[in-house]
């Protein structure tokens, strides 16, 4: 499940199928018993797991493109498989494509006990950058402090807007927020070289950006659209960059095949490993409830509903 669900279910999303439609756009199983098998396709109807995407994921049952469908790696189940295909290439292609991220250099990662903030935080280490996790809470933190691939130089921050303390005896009072001067601070004044976005904090983190910074636009999970002063952008000289790796993919498939080999390559080392909320959404029954948690933050890293297989079907 994804947060998006939630904005194209009231026909908010800017890749809006008209109504009624299906929603669900990701999706673990095995390629039905029936299926037609296009000429290439590597798939055995009945037996090969797959992963992949496409509208129409909340079924027992759904028509995806094969070329669309992974087969899932040795070691992972359908639920862990279920969180990979949007935001695990979603995070690579910010940081590493889009980002330029580089070994050594200081990542800040908003929201990043999300879908796409856990993968964010998790491909940021295996390149071997220094990161700065933010979080709406201290459990939220915890949970990526667990899952996250952290080590003794990385830090965890919660974004909200409590006022930075002024230093003994200033005259006036500071103009940052409590989480800019402590990225600040951990980065000794220099500032972070990419800023992975989902949320919405572009102004926010142009406060703590370094020289040459590159900042990634991922989405508005906050509900709102930052609008940017062009000269902080010219006196920091830096670069704001946004990704949408559905559109993405239909205009460049040969960017998507680099992104999965890279990703799987990861899987395979052990250096990538899905993370799923605390509970799993059993049946349709539940499909509410799941994007209502998704609506109101509950959720932590990759949400999954559970669809059990049709009865009647020869699968």
């Amino acid at each position: 499940m994804n947060f998006f669900d939630t904005l194209q279910v009231r026909g908010l999303y800017q890749d809006q199928p008209p109504f009624p439609f299906i929603p669900g756009a990701e999706l673990s199983g095995v390629v039905s018993q029936n299926s037609p098998i296009p000429k290439g396709c590597p798939f055995v109807p009945g037996k090969t797991r797959v992963f992949g995407s496409t509208q129409g994921c909340y079924a027992t049952k759904a028509c995806v493109a094969w070329d669309q469908l992974i087969e899932i790696p040795p070691g992972l189940d359908f639920e862990h498989s279920a969180a990979i295909f949007v935001t695990y290439p979603t995070s690579y292609a910010s940081l590493i494509n889009r980002g330029k991220l580089k070994k050594g250099e200081w990542c800040l990662v908003h929201a990043a006990a999300g879908g796409v903030g856990i993968a964010a935080v998790q491909i940021a280490k295996a390149v071997g950058a220094k990161v700065i996790a933010t979080a709406s809470s201290q459990e939220k933190l915890a949970f990526v402090r667990k899952f996250g691939g952290l080590s003794d130089q990385d830090f965890t921050l919660v974004y909200d807007d409590t006022p930075a303390s002024s230093p003994s005896g200033a005259k006036k009072k500071s103009s940052m927020l409590e989480w800019q001067a402590q990225v600040l601070k951990i980065t000794k004044g220099k500032g972070v070289d990419v800023v992975f976005d989902p949320v919405g904090l572009l102004n926010k983190s142009l406060k703590v950006a370094a020289w040459d910074c590159r900042l990634v636009v991922v989405g508005f999970a906050g509900g709102q659209i930052d609008k940017i002063p062009a000269n902080l952008l010219l006196l920091k000289n830096a670069a704001v960059t946004g990704i949408f790796w559905g559109a993405q993919v239909k205009k460049d498939p040969s960017e998507s095949v680099k992104v999965w080999a890279a990703l799987l390559e990861l899987i395979s080392r052990g250096q990538l490993r899905p993370v799923l909320h605390t509970k799993i959404y059993n049946g349709l029954a539940e499909l509410p409830e799941g994007l209502k948690d998704l609506g109101s933050r509950k959720v932590l890293a990759k949400a999954i509903l559970r669809i059990e297989a049709d009865p009647k079907s020869k699968l």
